[in-house]
């Protein structure tokens, strides 16, 4: 296997063949870098692990005659406003009105255009990042100049489209769930349902605890699945990974975003498949065309905490790990972010400050485990 990045890394000299550095915002030229790498180390498939590189991917097996989605269905999932173009077009999927805007448009009279509740969302960040939830016009106006904000110290290209719009959609209310699955020729198996117990009404929305397996009925978790299923066929995606989130309300299961990729984070390390093969491992042999192993998960419950950041400023200690380490059923909590690194809050925020990790006996006391080892740590920010 060999790891494409767009840094230098302490490795690539020493390891040959085993990472490749490319030019994430240039197409072009990366075509060119991995033409010339393929040459002397052949390939037989290419993954994007995130948002930034599902496009670069694909476009990147196309070149080299490889399996892989259709260039324009993963741009569709990539960008927000094209997505909803898709699923709103789509039979048989429930996707909410929208609207798309210019940053350089007067937010003070676009707020009366639109039907509230609402979310304003950039068009292409990740991680939660720049979405707000607006009940009244002052709401709105003040998300708007919010977002115009966070666009403007992204790293996103000028010529990008995502850094020039917003997406306003009606809000969505319901239970929200994760979906993680693997495309096989169209067909969407379900590898983990994972359900989201804390409210996600906004004004931000800042995921935390994800649980697996879900304690939805069988006959809302079918409805989940195939809402997803149709939302890929609707976007042009027919292979690999898919990562899915919808809201569970009287009216049916609503599609919140379909991604080409698998989870995000340090999520997977909750996952097991058969006997304890990674999601990663499968991906990659899909991929790869080689032979999947099971693609059951392991039935013990399991579930991760993203740990939310709760204030501005540099993070100088954090306290309480070894008591939030010995909660019973914790596996695992790893603090990503290292001590004097400057860190925000949603919706600023593009990353969190770590994950916890457990395992139990039921999905409930999975999510307890999770709680109480949080309310354990204590994070000192100044």
């Amino acid at each position: 296997m060999t790891v494409a990045t767009e840094r230098e890394q302490p490795l690539s000299r020493a390891t040959r063949g085993a990472l490749l550095k490319l030019d994430f915002l240039h197409a072009g030229r990366s075509k060119t870098q991995l033409m010339s790498f393929a040459e002397e180390y052949p390939l037989d498939a290419v993954v994007g692990v995130d948002d930034d590189t599902t496009i670069l991917a694909a476009q990147l097996a196309q070149t080299l005659g490889l399996a892989h989605n259709p260039v324009e269905a993963v741009k569709a999932a990539r960008y927000k406003d094209v997505m909803r173009i898709a699923l709103g077009e789509a039979e048989g999927v429930l996707s909410p009105p929208f609207w798309v805007f210019g940053t350089d448009q007067d937010p003070r009279r676009i707020a009366e255009r639109v039907t509230y509740p609402c979310v304003l969302k950039p068009l292409s960040l990740a991680a939660s990042r720049g979405v707000i939830r607006a009940n009244t016009p002052a709401e709105f106006i003040a998300a708007f100049g919010d977002i115009v904000s966070i666009l403007a110290n992204s790293n996103l290209e000028p010529d990008d489209p995502g850094a020039h719009q917003i997406l306003v959609e009606e809000f969505i209310p319901g239970r929200e769930v994760a979906l993680e699955g693997l495309l096989q020729d169209g067909g969407l198996t379900t590898l983990a349902l994972f359900d989201k117990p804390d409210p996600l009404d906004g004004p931000y929305f800042e995921e935390t605890i994800y649980v697996t397996p879900s304690r939805l009925p069988p006959s809302a978790q079918i409805e989940i699945a195939q809402a997803a299923e149709r939302a890929a066929t609707a976007l042009g995606l027919r292979t690999g990974p898919v990562h899915a989130e919808l809201r569970l309300n009287d009216r049916g299961a609503w599609i919140v975003e379909v991604a080409a990729r698998s989870i995000g984070g340090l999520c997977s390390s909750t996952l097991r498949f058969g006997e304890g093969t990674s999601l990663e491992e499968i991906i990659l042999r899909q991929a790869a065309g080689l032979d999947l192993t099971s693609l059951e998960r392991e039935q013990r419950p399991s579930g991760v905490m993203m740990i939310p950041i709760p204030s501005a400023g540099v993070l100088r200690d954090v306290h309480g790990l070894e008591l939030a380490q010995r909660v019973p059923g914790i596996d695992e909590i790893d603090i990503s972010i290292p001590c004097g690194e400057r860190v925000e809050p949603l919706p600023w925020a593009s990353r969190y400050l770590g994950f916890i990790f457990a395992h139990g006996d039921t999905p409930a006391t999975v999510e307890a485990a999770l709680r109480r080892a949080h309310a354990e740590l204590r994070f000192e920010i100044l």
